[in-house]
């Protein structure tokens, strides 16, 4: 795969620290989406955008080829919907139609009500 500035490509989650979320681009180059980088509003807690193991689409922001280490950004992504986008049919990879739809349905019902509990011990 060529890594090039300004470019979008798929990646995978593979790490989350209270800073960022590490991508992993292909076998020999992984990069960072700094907390900043993942909305363009607060980020209260990373895995509200991302989770280990999730495949998601990122833009290059600056690539050390000598490190093969890439700065990402989740901005301006134009399939990218911000909170929650795990929930997003389009990160299934699959061509079973709407099966792996309401196969998920539970468990995006489950994780949602989550939240909200979450949310309202908070207030």
């Amino acid at each position: 795969m060529k890594i090039k500035e300004g470019s979008i490509v798929r990646g995978k989650v593979t790490g989350i620290q209270p800073y960022g979320a590490f991508v992993q681009l292909s076998d020999e180059c992984q990069g960072l989406i700094h907390i900043s980088e993942l909305s363009d509003g607060y980020v209260k807690d990373i895995r509200d955008f991302v989770n280990i193991g999730q495949y998601i689409d990122v833009k290059i922001l600056k690539f050390d080829s000598d490190n093969r280490q890439a700065r990402l950004t989740l901005k301006g992504i134009s399939n990218y919907s911000g909170r929650n986008n795990r929930m997003k049919a389009s990160n299934f990879e699959t061509s079973n139609g709407f099966a792996p739809l309401a196969q998920h349905l539970p468990i995006w019902i489950r994780d949602s009500l989550d939240k909200i509990a979450r949310v309202n011990k908070e207030d």
